[in-house]
């Protein structure tokens, strides 16, 4: 079965003889090796590359073992290079090359090199890793499989893919798996022994079970404001223990650099700041976030704005988590200040969209609830609704477009509708 993924293939062949370190980052089991070693490959084979200009190595593999030191690589890769035509190096788990940093930096200097790699443990996944390039790094980050992605591989109409989809997550593996109850053994596992095992051994973690139980109250409160005060408070009173807020933060901060979830900022659309009280967390990926809850707690709506979130950054946007002040005068003519929420403030470039994520709009009433928020922004941008049902493309007199949410999923251009 062959996934294309387009998005981060075109990315690796534009940054292609750009004379920077390629650096395929993201969450394990992202697809990442398959990006590099099957997709970039065959894509260098297509326009004419010759196998003997081309040097792959997984430092994983047992027969690449004396590769792992820096002097026995530099003398090997030297010996491949015949002649002064392009050739192209293919690293992978390329955080088993002793001083990986310093090797990589020294390649560069080789003019006819062009170098991309990967890794995947804790301290290659982290956010901080391409900084450690001092400028010379071109960052390609991969995402589990959009839900695009997933329908390209599937043989289910759209809604049933969709509830396995929101269940078991994108990773790639899990596609392929065979059952409900493999599925859900395979990310659980995957959770205890590979994501959880690699923060708490990087970071020295004493009290694993301590981390596990905020990992579980993050899980359970996917697109609900909250800051390391709040979770403070909800573990002391589900747990009836105490848990420093400056533990939380730190917490937070190595499941962001292991990009098992991302950040949302709340932004004062009209005031043009960030506000730094409240954020909003979503996973990566699913099908972790329900393995850690056991599956047990699968709220749809909840589940499709993290989806949302997710498919926008794919998409390469900038996302933030609007807020928007009204203010109005009441019965007694006092000054009332009313604050709405805006799920999402999409940018890239001098793009910018107000995005709306409603499960469901039954009435007119409803629909005004969630047309409020993006009523009382008076800037011209595009401001948009995604509703789980599947219906046609609309625009009211206000200009607020209404779109479906496997519209939104399945096409690129859908906000531009």
């Amino acid at each position: 079965m062959v996934i294309k993924r387009d998005t981060y293939l075109n990315q690796l062949i534009a940054g292609k003889g750009n004379g920077l370190i390629k650096i395929i980052t993201g969450i394990r089991r992202s697809g990442k090796s398959y990006l590099l070693f099957e997709l970039f490959y065959n894509y260098l084979k297509s326009i004419g590359t010759e196998d003997d200009h081309i040097i792959k190595i997984a430092f994983d593999d047992w027969e690449n073992r004396n590769l792992c030191n820096p002097d026995n690589l530099m003398m090997y890769v030297k010996k491949r290079l015949k002649d002064e035509d392009q050739y192209y190096l293919l690293f992978d788990e390329v955080q088993l090359l002793d001083d990986f940093v310093p090797v990589l930096n020294s390649l560069l200097r080789k003019q006819n090199l062009d170098t991309y790699v990967t890794g995947s443990n804790s301290r290659f996944l982290s956010t901080d890793v391409v900084t450690e390039f001092r400028g010379r790094g071109d960052q390609v980050h991969v995402y589990p499989l959009s839900f695009a992605e997933f329908m390209s591989v599937s043989e289910r109409s759209v809604e049933e893919s969709w509830k396995e989809y929101y269940t078991y997550g994108g990773l790639p593996l899990v596609r392929t798996l065979d059952g409900d109850h493999k599925k859900a053994d395979y990310l659980k596992n995957l959770y205890l022994t590979v994501y959880s095992a690699d923060i708490l051994e990087r970071h020295k973690i004493r009290n694993k079970e301590e981390f596990n139980e905020l990992v579980n109250i993050v899980a359970s409160a996917i697109g609900s404001p909250t800051n390391p005060l709040k979770l403070c408070n909800t573990f002391h009173s589900l747990k009836h223990k105490k848990l420093s807020q400056p533990t939380i933060s730190n917490y937070l901060q190595y499941l962001m650099d292991a990009f098992i979830i991302e950040k949302g900022i709340r932004y004062d659309i009209k005031g043009k700041k960030y506000i730094n009280t409240l954020s909003k967390y979503y996973f990566t990926d699913l099908g972790v976030r329900n393995a850690i809850l056991n599956f047990r707690q699968q709220e749809e709506n909840h589940i499709m704005e993290n989806i949302i979130y997710n498919e926008l950054k794919i998409r390469g946007f900038q996302v933030d988590v609007g807020v928007v002040e009204h203010r109005t005068t009441d019965k007694n003519g006092k000054t009332v200040r009313k604050q709405y929420e805006v799920d999402f403030v999409a940018n890239q470039g001098s793009q910018r969209y107000y995005i709306q994520s409603a499960f469901m709009m039954p009435t007119e009433a409803k629909e005004r609830q969630e047309s409020a928020s993006l009523m009382n922004i008076d800037d011209s941008f595009k401001k948009i609704i995604i509703v789980k049902d599947n219906i046609k493309p609309k625009r009211n007199e206000e200009g607020i477009v209404t779109i479906g949410m496997f519209d939104f999923l399945l096409n690129t251009n859908s906000l531009n509708w």
